[in-house]
């Protein structure tokens, strides 16, 4: 299905997000950032704030919203987040960018974005 409304957002951290790498065309809001890896009391205003630049209210008419993290733990607080406050269709990439780690502990060896070969680049 391709709705070019939608929104993929990427939740990791800045560090993350630079120097790991993210889909290409991917927005940035992090979700737990440094220095103090908390979770961002704006994250629900500053995703407000891409929609639209805040025009368009959560709601049936909102462009789907996308959100992707490591390997799919963090968005899912990031959206249930998002639903209880009032956003419709919301969901997120299971699998993460990296993926879950194997029996050696590397990552993007069995499942992720960059795994399946989506899409991607890295400053």
């Amino acid at each position: 299905m391709h709705i070019p409304s939608a929104l993929l957002i990427d939740i990791r951290s800045n560090m993350e997000f630079l120097f790991v790498g993210h889909p290409k065309g991917a927005l940035h809001v992090p979700w737990i950032d440094e220095p103090d890896w908390c979770v961002n009391p704006n994250f629900e205003k500053d995703i407000r704030q891409l929609m639209l630049g805040g025009i368009c209210e959560p709601g049936d008419s909102s462009p789907p919203i996308i959100l992707i993290c490591r390997s799919g733990k963090r968005s899912v607080d990031a959206g249930n987040l998002l639903i209880e406050a009032g956003f419709h269709h919301v969901c997120h990439i299971t699998e993460g960018f990296e993926g879950e780690r194997d029996d050696e502990y590397h990552r993007s060896t069995t499942g992720g974005w960059r795994y399946r070969g989506l899409p991607w680049e890295q400053c």
